[in-house]
């Protein structure tokens, strides 16, 4: 999709959550590539945590960024498959005000190109809470170069056209 040069680049704030039971920041292979993709794309890195796959905490720590008016997106990686604990997709669910279904639909028909049929696993989803957008990638490097590629670059591009994600900002908490 076109980038209109021609227009303003507006740097979006972004904190990354990697939801895993067993990685720390020295092995977050995927984290990593995240941080490096949204810091190379001219973003700003609003912070970075590890949590357990746990819904309650994981809710916490959304509830703490979304509250923040420091942080503009939330780009989670981890716990979106179909396993006992994965359970991100579950805490999203329990503090979306709004679902934006066509992330996980798209983000499954580009993974579907790279991991074939395997990607019925994956329950990636979006949503909007309290003017904050929340994203979540599956826990591996090549998903989250899928999404962020495939789809984040460009939709938190505002020079993206015909429209993007971050010219909606201002008005996510119309009512």
């Amino acid at each position: 999709m076109p980038i209109d040069l021609s227009a303003t680049f507006l740097p979006v704030r972004i904190a990354v959550l990697t939801v895993s039971d067993t990685r720390g920041l020295a092995d977050d292979r995927s984290g990593d590539t995240l941080v490096a993709r949204l810091t190379e794309a001219g973003h700003v890195l609003a912070d970075r945590r590890i949590e357990k796959d746990d819904a309650d905490v994981i809710v916490q720590r959304l509830h703490s960024w979304i509250d923040d008016p420091e942080i503009d997106v939330v780009i989670t990686t981890g716990g979106t498959g179909v396993t006992g604990r994965d359970v991100t997709p579950e805490a999203i669910e329990r503090i979306a005000d709004k679902m934006i279904p066509g992330f996980g639909e798209l983000f499954r028909m580009l993974s579907y190109q790279t991991i074939g049929t395997s990607t019925v696993q994956s329950r990636a989803c979006a949503c909007v809470t309290r003017g904050t957008y929340i994203f979540a990638l599956p826990g591996s490097t090549g998903a989250v170069k899928d999404g962020w590629d495939g789809i984040l670059k460009d939709q938190l591009d505002s020079r993206h056209k015909p429209c993007n994600f971050v010219e909606l900002m201002p008005r996510l908490l119309e009512r």
